[in-house]
């Protein structure tokens, strides 16, 4: 059997989103900003995309602004909107994506006051904190996320937007790992930025879109073309943001049923690790389904010399998975997440990452290979 369960790191394309995509790698070709039929018929579509990503999150199209990935939409949040709103103050927390943490730390270099929010040893953020810091820090800009990729822990960017508006804020949320698995409605969540990237929802690889609330003052992040109204030069990856609008769409009509389909293997899972293996644990609250991203469970499995050959183990079985963030793989570095909690740097993790194509016999097969492992291991 051969088993994939890293789909927050990544997704597999959904055959009807291919089917979208190949009339524009084949036949529509045009460049959009050409005046003639090829350039007008290829605008024609880039434009109804557009539409479409804005009406699924109660946005207009104006405020949709496409972007090669989910980083380059946080980067652009970030620093498009912090100088020409006059921002000095920033606040985030350790808990972030380096998309997000990278960047905020870029711009304390340039001289912006940083600020991190705290949290609990489950990475429950304190939102008193806050509060407490924005009645100090006016007109600051805030970036939480919605759901943390490693450890899947769900904030409330309702309540965060509401805390951020009452100070006046600027609110940018990565919603990278929610996008297309939660309906997001921006005229009822006070939110200035948000994020979304096509292939965490079975889309293509290369294209994301950054919503930006009309009136937000924001720099152009790229210059040398009047591309997306003028902020984000270059000829747009066309038949990426055909695809990107596509995956979305399957996303929310389908949306009921994969959230029960994923919930329910989630759910098999722990019920199975439990079972098996004594002194298994859950990292942050993965294993609340009311608190969790019900796409991401965090295992923490015993103290065992065979950790540091866990991922490689279960490679070998073709099963593959994370030991946390994606985007530090293959580094030396562990997690700047698991770390912040304070979790026992002996024990191993792995980040079982679900998606609509799993099935309950892969929730099986993957925690046999683990109980081989680790069922002799004490508690």
């Amino acid at each position: 059997m051969n088993v994939y369960f890293d789909n927050a790191a990544t997704t597999p394309l959904d055959p009807e989103v291919l089917d979208a995509m190949l009339p524009f790698l084949q036949n529509h070709f045009g460049n959009p900003s050409s005046i003639h039929g090829h350039g007008r018929q290829v605008r024609a579509a880039l434009e109804n995309a557009r539409k479409t990503i804005a009406h699924l999150i109660n946005a207009a199209p104006a405020e949709i602004v496409f972007t090669s990935c989910g980083t380059e939409a946080d980067n652009y949040a970030a620093f498009g909107s912090v100088r020409p709103l006059g921002l000095q103050h920033g606040i985030t927390s350790p808990l972030e994506h380096h998309a997000v943490l990278h960047t905020m730390q870029a711009l304390e270099k340039q001289g912006m006051q940083l600020s991190y929010l705290r949290h609990d040893a489950r990475g429950r953020l304190d939102l008193a904190h806050l509060d407490e810091l924005l009645a100090t820090h006016p007109r600051t800009f805030v970036s939480l996320m919605h759901a943390n990729n490693e450890i899947g822990n769900l904030n409330d960017i309702a309540a965060i937007g509401q805390i951020c508006a009452r100070h006046k804020a600027v609110f940018h949320t990565d919603t990278v790992q929610t996008m297309g698995h939660y309906r997001h409605d921006v005229q009822q969540v006070p939110v200035d930025f948000l994020v979304g990237s096509a292939h965490k929802f079975h889309g293509p690889k290369g294209i994301g879109f950054l919503y930006r609330r009309s009136g937000q003052m924001v720099d152009a992040l790229l210059h040398g073309g009047s591309q997306e109204r003028n902020q984000r030069a270059g000829t747009e990856n066309v038949y990426g943001i055909v695809g990107l609008a596509k995956a979305l769409e399957i996303a929310y009509r389908d949306m009921a049923d994969h959230q029960h389909h994923i919930q329910a293997l989630k759910n098999r899972f722990m019920e199975k690790l439990r079972a098996e293996i004594d002194g298994v644990d859950f990292n942050g609250t993965s294993a609340e389904a009311d608190q969790s991203l019900y796409t991401v469970l965090s295992v923490s499995l015993p103290s065992s010399d065979m950790n540091e050959m866990l991922l490689f183990n279960l490679d070998i079985n073709h099963i593959s998975v994370s030991g946390g963030s994606a985007c530090t793989s293959g580094a030396n570095a562990g997690s700047h997440v698991l770390t912040a909690l304070g979790c026992d740097p002996t024990r191993g993790t792995i980040r079982f990452s679900m998606s609509k194509y799993n099935t309950a016999e892969e929730v099986d097969y993957a925690v046999e290979q683990l109980a081989k492992m680790y069922r002799k291991v004490p508690a």
